[in-house]
């Protein structure tokens, strides 16, 4: 079987850093919370609604799960005991009346205290909940409380003749014990079979095996587990309704075909399974028992009445002690567009502001200059600041491999490792969005074409498990994203061999980089056949159009022992860019500052002309072509004295050409503007901007104008 990790291979729980997650966790509580207390403030005693009471426990159950996940054991007891009461309310068990609204409110405010307090680091005096998880343990088991109506059972909501649910046996932790489970009534008895599939799979979950079902529709099973209820209840509710679910003790004799769905556990067991076994064992919700702020022991569900009222008159007290603290707010992504935009048009306006000041006398206008500098730097740091918040992790990206990755390994029957690094590395949204479909190709190529067979890897001397890594990281103003495998390198002869059977024009004096990039022509493909995984020769093409088209490049590495590398390189924003403006004629036009490798100045006798009138200038031993800009635009030249003598070297798709333009003009960031969506799409010109002068100049498409000297 494939297995996929993150951020490493194989470790334990116990050395996954959980830390990292924290901040997360705090603030889906604190909406849950909030969200919670707003349904329970909402809900209609007389008249509530599955819809709402389902609500309300999922907000609870997420709290629970995340709690005992991060080892805050007192937060997971106190909402364990709300989702006991929340599964009756909803089950329709108990008729919801105004105390117990007060009960879970009360609840939800000790645990926003709690959790508070495990944000500070365990600071401050921890709330008692002993008086909480009592009352509400009493009003799951239907107990009439001194001051109100009787909790009373809801009205059964059909008249079925059914036998009382059996009460389980309190479950101790770690102890293997038997059950039978009933489910159904099931429209397909076979949807019941994934059951079956959960205990094959999951390691350590246990054995089942099918007794007699005791009606159609209706599975039973045997089984014998470690796992509590609840735990056993949250797997089955991917597959079955938790209210199709029933359980009961395996010496016990099969229930009747008469017999419903009933709660998977009755409210005196409720109470007693969260408690501490009687031989001092502790119950731990968390799988990570030393997470900082974990209490030391889970507070007792009974206490003297006495002493119940002391601490409740003292929880209110407590609870003002710490406040959950938020660092987040959801901003709707329109919004934040209309932000960088507004920055944009502020830029262009100082850009403005800039250039109608240049001729100014420096002592007669020292203190508008002075406004005018602090401007710049002012606009310049609010454009990163509002550039910084559509920035987003690439964990988002990454996070959608390891399932990808298994799945693929299983159908190929091999054995993969997915390990992942810089998942903090930053990108622009919008790229983020439209990288994940060229990394999924590079991906699935590794898996397909780099790992090989275990049986291939162990003839190798190499360990049966392949690796493919994904990494980010920031190199200067770009994000370098590598794909690597430590799989079978790529075959030379055998590119070279399938290029000349498709027509490339290809050599065996061709450097390794050069064929390599031979892999990323349309329809080309080394598979031997098609299958649909691979062989069609359209998934590297894609990976470089794509990447292009996001003024990006792609790179390919590959050594015997060592595998394939790929390396992409990207702006970290589409929005804002670094540009060199070159003038020709009365045009401006601007380079990407990031193809740009130098500029020189020519002689015309430095510029040969070959066949079909292609020019090419000698630039240190190596021969370029040269593109006049004047030519490709159909530039006016008004001024018959001025001619283009100075070339800019570009570099794209691991070509480079030289521009040959009449000056440079600078170099300056521009807030970069759609022409596509704006007018049309214009050959060699991938954007516009807007000038200090209000002029309009267009961004050339570097990686247009290299191809159009190739052809």
């Amino acid at each position: 079987m494939a297995e996929s990790y993150q951020e490493g291979s194989g470790a334990g729980g116990a050395d996954f850093d959980l830390s990292q997650f924290y901040q997360i966790f705090f603030e889906e509580a604190g909406e849950n919370l909030d969200q919670m207390e707003q349904m329970l403030l909402d809900l209609d005693l007389s008249a509530a609604n599955d819809e709402e009471l389902n609500g309300i426990f999922r907000c609870a159950h997420s709290i629970k799960g995340g709690a005992a996940t991060f080892g805050f054991s007192d937060v997971a007891e106190l909402t364990h005991q709300m989702e006991s009461l929340l599964d009756r309310l909803r089950r329709h068990e108990l008729q919801p009346i105004p105390q117990m609204v007060d009960v879970l409110l009360e609840s939800a405010d000790a645990s926003r205290s709690l959790l508070a307090r495990h944000q500070a680091g365990g600071q401050g005096e921890a709330v008692s909940t002993t008086s909480l998880v009592k009352r509400i343990s009493e009003l799951a088991a239907g107990v009439v409380p001194e001051d109100g109506p009787a909790a009373a059972p809801a009205p059964a909501p059909a008249p079925v003749a059914a036998a009382p649910a059996p009460a389980l046996k309190a479950h101790v932790p770690g102890q293997l014990r038997k059950l039978q489970i009933h489910i159904g009534p099931l429209e397909r008895a076979e949807q019941a079979d994934t059951i079956k599939e959960l205990f094959r799979d999951i390691p350590g979950l246990g054995s089942i095996s099918d007794l007699p079902s005791p009606q159609a529709g209706v599975r039973l099973f045997a089984v014998e587990t470690t796992s509590s209820t609840d735990d056993l209840l949250d797997l089955f509710a991917f597959h079955v309704s938790k209210e199709q679910v029933r359980f009961s003790d395996g010496d016990e004799a099969p229930a009747g075909a008469a017999a419903p769905a009933a709660p998977d556990i009755d409210p005196d067991h409720a109470v007693h399974e969260s408690e501490p076994p009687s031989g001092g064992a502790e119950v731990s919700y968390g799988f990570f028992s030393d997470a900082p702020g974990a209490p030391s022991a889970v507070p007792a569900a009974a206490a003297k009445p006495s002493a119940s009222k002391a601490v409740a008159a003292a929880e209110p007290k407590a609870a003002t002690q710490a406040q959950m603290e938020s660092t987040t707010i959801r901003v709707a992504v329109n919004k934040v567009d209309q932000l960088i935009n507004l920055v944009g048009e502020l830029v262009i306006t100082q850009a403005m502001l800039a250039q109608n000041s240049r001729g100014l006398d420096a002592g007669a206008y020292q203190q508008l200059l002075a406004g005018l500098a602090d401007l710049d730097r002012n606009t310049r740091d609010l454009q990163e600041s509002v550039m910084s918040i559509r920035m987003i992790p690439m964990s988002i990206v990454f996070s959608r491999f390891p399932r990808m990755l298994r799945d693929l390994a299983n159908k190929l029957g091999k054995k993969v490792e997915l390990v992942t690094l810089g998942e903090a590395t930053e990108l622009d949204k919008g790229l983020v969005e439209k990288i994940t479909d060229p990394l999924t190709h590079l991906v699935r190529n590794s898996c397909d074409h780099g790992i090989e067979m275990p049986a291939e890897r162990l003839a190798k001397g190499k360990p049966e498990l392949g690796t493919i890594t994904l990494s980010a990281s920031h190199q200067g103003g770009s994000i370098v994203i590598e794909v690597r495998d430590d799989g079978r390198r790529l075959s030379r002869e055998k590119i070279l061999r399938k290029a000349q059977e498709r027509g490339l024009d290809v050599s065996d004096q061709m450097s390794d980089a050069e064929v390599w990039q031979l892999i990323f022509a349309p329809g080309f493909s080394t598979a031997e056949e098609v299958t649909d995984v691979s062989g069609r020769g359209v998934g590297m093409d894609v990976v470089k159009r794509n990447i292009a088209a996001l003024n990006g490049s792609v790179e390919v590495d590959s050594a015997e022992g060592y595998g394939m590398k790929v390396s992409v390189r990207l702006p970290l924003t589409l929005a804002i860019m670094d540009g060199m403006s070159v003038g020709v004629g009365d045009e401006v036009y601007i380079l990407p500052l990031s193809s740009v490798v130098e500029s020189f100045q020519v002689n015309s006798g430095d510029v040969s002309t070959v066949a079909q009138g292609s020019q090419l200038v000698k630039v240190r031993e190596e021969y370029m072509p040269v593109i006049a800009l004047e030519k490709i635009f159909q530039v006016p030249r008004f001024d018959l004295n001025k001619s283009s003598n100075i070339m800019v070297v570009v570099e794209a798709d691991g070509s480079r050409v030289a521009l040959l333009v009449d000056e440079l003009l600078g170099q300056h960031q521009v807030v970069v503007k759609n022409l596509e969506t704006n007018y049309r799409k214009v050959p060699n010109v991938s954007g516009a901007t807007i000038l200090g002068d209000g002029t309009v100049a267009l961004i050339l498409d570097t990686g247009g104008l290299v191809r159009r000297a190739r052809h």
